[in-house]
């Protein structure tokens, strides 16, 4: 008799130490550094890009905001090759300006501490045919079902997405009456690097996701973030615009 009684315990352990287990593994994913909408599945590329545009690091994303910038700005005003002399002249009058000074300095010295850079030109970026194969496939996976859309959109498969495009084109003839491809571009970095940052800020910790009601879902945005996410995006398209 004591034989079923243990039997039907046992699920109940097992239930308890199995539920154990999530909240044991969700516990230590608080960190502020982490990538919480992403999750443990998160992998590192994404996390990247998720802490750039939060600015976690505010020295890295900075440079890269002003670089990328700076250049949208020089394509929208000069062609893509003097962009492109101008900053190869730029980067070859920074490295042969430090090399000079470099074999100045070992020359007054008498030292023998060899080329400046010489860590860097003993770094191996050669590409394996292996690494070369898997970054090959990886594309052809995406190229592949681009293809497949552009075939099924156009070969009219289903009528209804079709017409989607369609509107979707029509509209887009009079976005480009108004801004052009680089102009769209600026605007989509100032958005992606100033949005997120400012939706952090101002967002209600008390009604995220993890803080919903069974009943309904609850408004992430404090009062004030709504007219300032408005005034900043009409800031920022007048800008572009003038």
């Amino acid at each position: 008799m004591a034989e079923p009684s243990a039997a039907t315990q046992s699920p109940s352990v097992s239930s308890s130490s199995s539920g154990a287990e999530p909240s044991a593994a969700g516990g230590g994913g608080g960190s502020q550094g982490a990538c919480p909408a992403l999750g443990a599945k998160s992998c590192g590329s994404s996390c990247a890009v998720h802490d750039l545009i939060f600015w976690r690091d505010v020295k890295k994303t900075g440079f890269v905001f002003g670089t990328t910038l700076i250049v949208l700005l020089s394509l929208a005003a000069f062609s893509v090759i003097s962009v492109v002399s101008y900053l190869i002249l730029a980067l070859l009058s920074v490295t042969i300006s430090f090399r000079v000074y470099k074999s100045v300095i070992q020359a007054v010295q008498k030292s023998e501490e060899g080329h400046p850079f010489k860590a860097y030109l003993d770094v191996d970026i050669t590409l394996s045919s292996e690494a070369f194969h898997n970054y090959v496939n990886a594309a052809l996976v995406h190229v592949n079902r681009a293809l497949k859309l552009i075939i099924r959109l156009f070969l009219v498969e289903d009528l209804v997405d079709s017409l989607k495009l369609a509107v979707f084109m029509w509209l887009m003839t009079y976005v480009g009456a108004v801004f052009n491809g680089i102009t769209l571009l600026i605007l989509a970095e100032l958005l992606v690097f100033s949005v997120p940052i400012v939706y952090e800020k101002y967002k209600d910790p008390s009604k995220t996701t993890w803080n919903r009601k069974k009943k309904g879902r609850l408004s992430t945005w404090k009062p004030e973030m709504q007219p300032l996410l408005k005034h900043h995006l009409i800031v920022i398209t007048l800008l572009l615009v003038l």
